[in-house]
């Protein structure tokens, strides 16, 4: 989901927007909203797509001392060791977001110290992560309590989780994030070496109280080294995803590979470093970073006898190895990491918009009866804005079919969903601009269209992150494409341009300018177009239509 900047916790908020249209423009909510899907509902059958729920029986399964999961350790208010170490161990699992087992571990932490407050804590985090809102309010009220008899450093932590709770209950309420902020603050002034609160204090610089690190600003980053500096090594986490955030790819790839080396068998730990990798131009080594990560992820979902859709991150990094393998131009890879990714249920609104990347994915090989088939099994979902994204995707492949007006009704039933969803149209709305922006282009609003796709790419192109570097890529080539099916040449160039921009390393963004210099006559720089195109795509399938062309064309 992915900005995002796409956040990829069980919890987050985005801030709601009108978009321009051809219909009239929605009321925007000026206040941010929750964007969890409702569990519910998920005793119903709607279509393909159910929400799943993790089962309380899981959650409380014994569990034993795992290692390979990192080396995170804060001195907790026990006498029992044991307890302290399975304390330790969910907190790894908080810092790699495996929720499941962080929960298993601080249960277990609990049945050999019933008094351990913060063990609450941890468990009222993982709870709130896994959409149990009512289960992470009930495991705070524990903690405090309990907070009476607790050392004063746990006291600390069960205050400074109790104003996050608070801040996480009114997002955009800035005087309850700064409230959070100044716990830590007096928290830290009396536990300076205490490397867990220069994590918390460093994720808190993320203006979504929520946020559990992987949205961190430039501000976070002298918080998290400080962290690294009293021996946090999980820190190593969060210091990468501001540094991505930051911009700074060279920066954080040391210390993804220091996070990945420390946790090899959390399967985040792994998928960080093939984050990073692929923004540093390393494809190749980031797939492989992804393989292992899913190696890990399906050995685990074996062992535990846990179905994969309770894990939120499965999905997320099939995605991002799905989306390499299409980068490489190898998309039976691509294909089928996609349509694994789309059949899975999920609890998360980020990763139901994500699924249309597999009718995406489908469009951009002119499979169009396809791709609507696809994209209509969301619409099915009994949540209005997964409606809307199954509506806008089958009318981007309705208009790459040529079945104009269908696509028009498409676009009309999506801004229609949009309107009635309680909140969370941000997420949508820029899908929503993509396909009325390029039915501009086709229905004699070139102006328009062009200014409206312009300013989408503008957008695109300044969200920070990993995820949203790809997803714009991958957008723009798909606005280049409509812009050459509606005959707008011109255009078609100046998105093929900020491709290369974006990344002069991806071949559709060389094929892109180069199917536009042949139209316009420049034989010359399509052919070095070509050229640099097809040396990028060495690696396809064969059978890519684009590589073949690219080829045949320097022949």
């Amino acid at each position: 989901m992915g900005r995002p900047r796409k956040r990829v916790a069980a919890h987050f908020a985005e801030q709601v927007v009108a978009t321009e249209s051809s219909n009239p423009p929605m009321k925007p909510c000026l206040s941010a909203v929750l964007v969890l899907l409702c569990a519910t509902a998920s005793a119903q059958d709607h279509g393909a797509h159910t929400i799943p729920v993790v089962p309380a029986g899981l959650l409380e399964r014994p569990v034993s001392l795992r290692e390979d999961i990192g080396h995170a350790h804060d001195t907790v208010g026990t006498q029992s060791p044991e307890a302290q170490r399975l304390y330790d161990q969910g907190l790894n699992y908080l810092h790699g977001y495996v929720w499941i087992e962080a929960a298993r571990s601080f249960h277990q932490a609990l049945r050999l110290d019933a008094s351990l407050a913060v063990a609450h804590v941890g468990l009222s985090i993982a709870y709130v992560e896994l959409n149990q809102g009512s289960a992470a309010r009930t495991a705070l009220g524990r903690a405090a309590a309990l907070a009476a008899t607790a050392t004063p450093h746990d006291r600390w932590h069960i205050e400074a989780r109790s104003a996050q709770a608070a801040a996480e209950m009114a997002p955009g309420d800035q005087a309850l994030l700064a409230t959070y902020r100044s716990v830590l603050d007096r928290a830290l002034a009396v536990q300076p070496r205490d490397a867990e609160f220069w994590i918390l204090r460093g994720t808190a610089e993320s203006t979504d109280p929520a946020d559990r690190g992987q949205g961190s600003p430039a501000s976070a980053i002298p918080y998290l080294e400080k962290a690294i500096a009293l021996g946090g090594v999980s820190a190593q986490h969060h210091l990468t995803h501001a540094l991505e955030n930051a911009g700074r790819i060279a920066e954080a790839v040391p210390h993804a590979e220091a996070y990945a080396a420390s946790a090899p068998d959390v399967p985040h730990a792994l998928h960080m470093k093939g984050h990073v990798l692929r923004r540093a131009g390393r494809v190749d080594e980031a797939v492989a970073a992804f393989e292992a990560a899913d190696r890990v992820e399906a050995a685990y979902f074996a062992r535990e006898q846990i179905p994969p859709e309770y894990d939120w991150h499965y999905e997320h990094n099939l995605d991002l190895l799905a989306s390499s393998y299409r980068y490489l131009g190898q998309m039976q890879r691509a294909n089928e990491r996609m349509q694994a990714a789309f059949n899975l249920s999920s609890s998360l609104l980020a990763q139901m918009f994500n699924k249309r990347a597999w009718p995406e994915n489908l469009i951009a090989q002119r499979r169009y009866d396809a791709a609507v088939e696809a994209a209509d099994r969301l619409v099915v979902h009994q949540a209005a804005l997964v409606r809307a994204t199954g509506h806008l995707e089958a009318g981007l492949a309705l208009l790459s079919a040529g079945r104009v007006q269908a696509a028009i009704e498409r676009s009309n039933r999506a801004l229609a969903e949009m309107r009635a969803s309680p909140g969370g149209q941000a997420l949508v709305a820029p899908a929503l601009q993509q396909l009325q922006g390029l039915l501009s282009l086709r229905t004699g609003a070139r102006d328009r269209g062009r200014s409206m796709l312009e300013a989408l790419s503008r957008d695109l192109r300044a969200r920070p992150g990993p995820d949203n570097w790809v997803q714009a890529l991958f957008t723009l080539e798909a606005i280049a494409r409509g812009a050459r099916e509606a005959g707008d040449w011109e255009f078609a160039g100046t998105v093929a341009r900020q491709m290369l921009v974006l990344d002069p390393g991806f071949a559709g963004s060389h094929y892109a300018l180069a199917l536009v210099l042949e139209q316009g006559g420049d034989t010359i720089g399509a052919r070095a177009e070509f050229a640099e195109a097809a040396r990028s795509w060495r690696k396809a399938d064969p059978d890519l239509a684009e590589a073949v062309r690219s080829a045949a064309s320097i022949r």
